[in-house]
């Protein structure tokens, strides 16, 4: 579903921003689980919070196409985001694969969020998430 837009380029390098040098895979869970928390709280006055979860379970679901350790997550988000089975799932993946799955949640839940409203739209709305996490200090590594 994702192409290689502007949008998507900007997503990957806020990721890679949170996350910066701390390649462990908790820490990638960490920064995918902030980036999804900032988009419900940009999200959640505007489309609701059963909007939010509607886009956050389709993304799930279409993801798990290529990322089959995912299969069923997406059935048991009902009500609200909760992140500690998908922080669960991310960190027994080896860190490339937290990341691309990463990389590929949140490009896809833009692009159908882009597909509801425009990219106009989503571009005002999550602005801020993109935002916050390049305007700050790219995660150091202090386990030396």
């Amino acid at each position: 579903m994702s192409t290689d837009s502007k949008e998507s380029r900007q997503i990957v390098a806020s990721l890679a921003h949170r996350v910066g040098n701390k390649t462990d895979p908790a820490h990638i869970a960490e920064a995918i689980v902030a980036t999804l928390q900032e988009m419900d709280a940009a999200l959640t006055p505007i489309i609701g919070q059963q909007g939010v979860v509607a886009l956050y379970r389709r993304s799930l679901y279409l993801c798990v196409s290529t990322h089959p350790h995912l299969a069923g997550t997406h059935e048991r988000v009902r009500t609200a985001i909760d992140l500690t089975e998908l922080k669960s799932v991310l960190v027994n993946q080896n860190s490339t694969e937290a990341c691309l799955f990463g990389e590929e949640l949140l490009k896809t839940f833009y692009e159908l969020l882009t597909t509801l409203v425009g990219p106009s739209l989503t571009e005002r709305l999550l602005r801020s998430v993109w935002e916050n996490s390049l305007s700050g200090a790219p995660a150091q590594d202090t386990s030396s």
